[in-house]
C-alpha cells in the first residue's frame, strides 16, 4: 500500500496446504485463522494492475513453535525485487 498499489492488492494473501492445494485457513485480513505448529501454508502477495499485468511470489512455509520455516529451495534472500 505505502509504494501505491494497495488497490491492486485485492486478492487474500496465502491459502493452508494439505491434502489440496487450497484449504484453510485462508490467510486474509480479518478471516481469525489461526497457524499451529506443524501447519504448512502458502504466503502469495500479488498486485494486479487491470489492462497490464498482474504477478505474484508464493513461498509455501511450515508454522514453527517459534515462528516458521521456508519450504522453498531459495533461500528468500535471494529473491529479486524488479
Amino acid at each position: 500500500a505505502d509504494a501505491g498499489y494497495g488497490e491492486a492488492f485485492f486478492h487474500r494473501l496465502g491459502h493452508g496446504i494439505g491434502q489440496r492445494g487450497h484449504e484453510e485457513p485462508y490467510i486474509i485480513g480479518g478471516s481469525g485463522a489461526e497457524l499451529l505448529p506443524g501447519d504448512c501454508f502458502s504466503i502469495e502477495p500479488g498486485i494486479y494492475l487491470a489492462g497490464k499485468f498482474g504477478v505474484r511470489i508464493e513461498n509455501i512455509v511450515t508454522a514453527t513453535e517459534i515462528g516458521h520455516e521456508s519450504m522453498n529451495a531459495e533461500p528468500e534472500s535471494s529473491i529479486t525485487v524488479i
